[in-house]
């Protein structure tokens, strides 16, 4: 890391290089017989600005692992990923951290918001996590509820909020210090058709209005199809997608 840098800093992505890069990546665990059990087998990927990839297999081929990976919530066994140029196995673990909370965004099946608090604070959180003053963190929330729309519902807590109004506040967060990707695992899993669809279209939306890079897993196929890229992880390995996805390949 450049001397003096806090992390995320002065590492940014020459034009037409990927913000996000993984290479050679391997992963694997010991099973419960104390062998080796590889999930990943030598991944490549880049994804540029404003690019969204899809990401579909099997149950259990590890697409999870792979978003794991990328995001810096677990480190490859073999391989290294680049956040807009910088190498993500040089920071320790409170660098990284740091890097998570301000330059990646994460949606998840399950939305994760904290119960406890409204739509607006828990949009706040990652701000305040990284000490912008309450004033300010409170004014990017507003805004990005209302880019999602959900401003009526600020003051709902999550008990009170349908999955998909759960869901876009899940993706305001995630957007909450203007990450550089969003890592999405089956975002829309758990919606009905009508509400995974507007889900879908805020997605696209908001890599207009951003021009962040997402990388979606899904076994949704129209999500999918509608992806710019559409990779399969099979057998550790991925490549690509015959399209149009939906019209004539089902996702397992």
């Amino acid at each position: 890391m450049n001397e003096g840098a806090a992390p995320g800093e002065g590492h940014e992505a020459l034009p037409n290089q990927p913000v996000l890069r993984g290479e050679n990546l391997h992963k694997s665990y010991l099973d419960s017989d104390g062998s080796e059990l590889p999930i990943l087998k030598g991944v490549d990927l880049g994804v540029g600005a404003g690019e969204i990839v899809a990401v579909v297999g099997a149950s259990g081929a590890g697409k999870s692992t792979l978003l794991h990976l990328l995001g810096g919530l677990d480190r490859p066994t073999v391989g290294e990923i680049y956040l807009a140029g910088q190498a993500l196995s040089g920071l320790d673990e409170s660098e990284l951290a740091e890097v998570r909370n301000q330059r990646i965004g994460f949606i998840f099946q399950f939305h994760h918001l904290l119960r406890e608090f409204t739509a607006l604070e828990n949009i706040m959180m990652p701000l305040l996590i990284g000490n912008v003053e309450r004033a300010d963190a409170r004014a990017r929330a507003d805004e990005l509820l209302r880019a999602v729309g959900l401003s009526q519902r600020m003051n709902h807590k999550p008990p009170q909020l349908s999955g998909g109004e759960r869901q876009r506040v899940a993706v305001a967060r995630a957007l909450a210090n203007d990450p550089v990707v969003l890592l999405a695992d089956e975002p829309s899993g758990n919606l009905d058709n009508q509400t995974a669809e507007g889900l879908h279209e805020l997605f696209f939306r908001l890599r207009e209005d951003h021009q962040v890079a997402v990388v979606l897993v899904t076994h949704n196929r129209e999500l999918a199809d509608r992806a710019d890229r559409s990779l399969r992880l099979h057998d550790g390995v991925l490549s690509p997608v015959t399209r149009p996805l939906a019209g004539h390949e089902a996702i397992p």
